[in-house]
């Protein structure tokens, strides 16, 4: 049993050392391995497996919404990204250039996407003339490039994977309802498939996407207080469709500018799902993005009819995805192994077990042990993970809630975000001044002007003028 031990005494407690502990996990859960390229992960096989249930899901919902797939180049030509110059000015320093093909120099630089609205809006342009035309919903899954200064792991890396929505519309009104739309979508695709509770709201002008009339926000608090963007939804009005050229004809024979949208979630969920649900032995994985919902582990394999049973089973819960572990690894390794991988279910299965017509069944979330007749099987499993995915997001919300203070001074509200770091709720008077004087002082960032706004008291938390909007503040990854 010590052996069988060694496998979780390798994860740093995450209460000593949670950046540690979350890399201890990224590597030991099989998730991702470091590669020979600065700031760039291999996504290994169960951690890309985890990305694929969440692009499948998202994806269906994105087509029952009526958008379609595209893609478009990796490639973007200097000249197309200083079309619209507030969006090149947000991504220069994150910008990496390609300057040759094979040994000849290039007669214009070529950008590697860090974003790809310059594409769409070059894309739109020779393809939108009538209202007709109207609305363009598009989509693409792809990779994108930012040249990060400080990686990690899913949060934060030059390549990551993304999908980014670029839609046209004939109205501003259109482009809004799309982009609130968007939002909603996420937010509901975080809470009851990921199990993560999210605050929605509206960026600071500071903090929007460059180019954008308005970005919006789904922000949730990670299990050291700290806040994560988990998706962004923004309004570009028509300021892309004046750079570009991209106009219209309408119904009264009269030339319009199309509004415009975008929307985004990446890989940097993969990090929210860890740092949400994980705990000191791994991962925690809901079970509609687990790639094993459950694993079965045969007790006592070399006696007779141990393994045949363990296929039995696994074929009865062929409605789930199911693993039998029939490797010459002890169980009590296994049981630690799975529990790392984040696994909802294990289920026990030996000699004394199929005598009394019965299984074990474990779950991640809680460790709990039950005992079910196999009769009944596969209606226990199911209630199991469905219990399992609900508990996951009431444990999710209550640690969030409690990690979420009211402050209407400064003092309180840096003493909120040292002794119980989370989100702190305080009065903001809309001035970029303050905003930056508050970031400097707590290291804490504005996360959103969220849409339930909530009267705190009068005064600006910084400089004590009147108060405009309640914000949800602090410090990020």
């Amino acid at each position: 049993m010590a052996k069988d031990k060694k496998f979780v005494e390798s994860i740093t407690d995450m209460e000593v050392d949670f950046p540690q502990w979350y890399t201890d996990v990224v590597i030991k859960a099989d998730l991702v391995d470091y590669s020979s390229v600065r700031g760039c992960m291999i996504i290994r096989p169960y951690g890309y497996a985890i990305w694929e249930l969440i692009q499948k899901q998202v994806d269906k919902r994105f087509k029952e919404t009526g958008h379609e797939n595209v893609y478009m180049p990796v490639f973007i030509p200097e000249s197309l990204l200083q079309k619209e110059k507030d969006h090149v000015e947000g991504f220069a320093p994150e910008v990496a250039w390609v300057t040759h093909g094979g040994d000849q120099e290039l007669t214009e630089r070529l950008c590697v996407r860090p974003t790809s609205e310059t594409l769409f809006c070059d894309h739109y342009k020779n393809i939108i003339h009538s209202y007709r035309d109207l609305p363009k919903l598009y989509n693409q899954w792809c990779s994108v490039v930012r040249w990060e200064k400080t990686t990690r792991p899913f949060l934060r890396t030059t390549e990551f994977l993304w999908q980014e929505g670029h839609t046209a519309h004939a109205t501003a009104e259109e482009a809004e309802a799309e982009t609130i739309r968007m939002l909603n979508l996420y937010a509901d695709f975080c809470e009851n498939v990921l199990a993560i509770p999210v605050i929605k709201g509206q960026k600071t002008e500071k903090e929007r996407f460059a180019g954008a009339k308005a970005t919006y926000t789904i922000e949730s608090l990670m299990h050291d207080g700290k806040a994560l963007q988990s998706g962004t939804s923004h309004n570009f009005g028509d300021g892309f469709a004046h750079a570009f050229g991209i106009q219209y004809t309408d119904k009264n024979n009269e030339l319009k500018y199309v509004h415009q949208t975008s929307w985004g979630i990446s890989t940097r969920l993969m990090g929210a799902i860890i740092m949400v649900h994980g705990d000191n032995s791994g991962l925690v994985l809901p079970p509609k993005i687990a790639p094993i919902q459950v694993v079965i582990i045969p007790i006592a394999m070399q006696k007779e009819g141990v393994l045949d049973k363990a296929a039995e089973l696994k074929d009865r819960l062929s409605n789930f995805r199911v693993k039998v572990d029939d490797s010459d690894k002890s169980p009590g390794w296994k049981f630690s192994e799975y529990e790392m991988k984040g696994v909802p279910v294990r289920l026990e299965v030996g000699p004394k077990d199929i005598e009394n017509n019965q299984v074990v069944l474990a779950r991640r979330d809680t460790g709990e042990k039950i005992t079910v007749s196999m009769d009944n099987l596969e209606a226990e499993v199911e209630k199991l993970l469905d219990d399992i995915q609900k508990n996951l997001l009431i444990k999710a919300r209550e640690r969030r809630d409690s990690k979420t203070t009211v402050a209407t001074d400064m003092e309180t509200f840096e003493k909120n975000l040292n002794e119980n770091p989370g989100f702190v709720k305080a009065m903001w008077c809309g001035d970029r001044a303050c905003e930056d004087a508050i970031k400097e002082k707590t290291g804490a960032t504005s996360r959103c002007m969220p849409f339930e706004q909530e009267h705190l008291s009068d005064k600006c938390i910084c400089c004590g003028k009147e108060a405009k909007y309640m914000v949800y503040w602090g410090r990020a990854y």
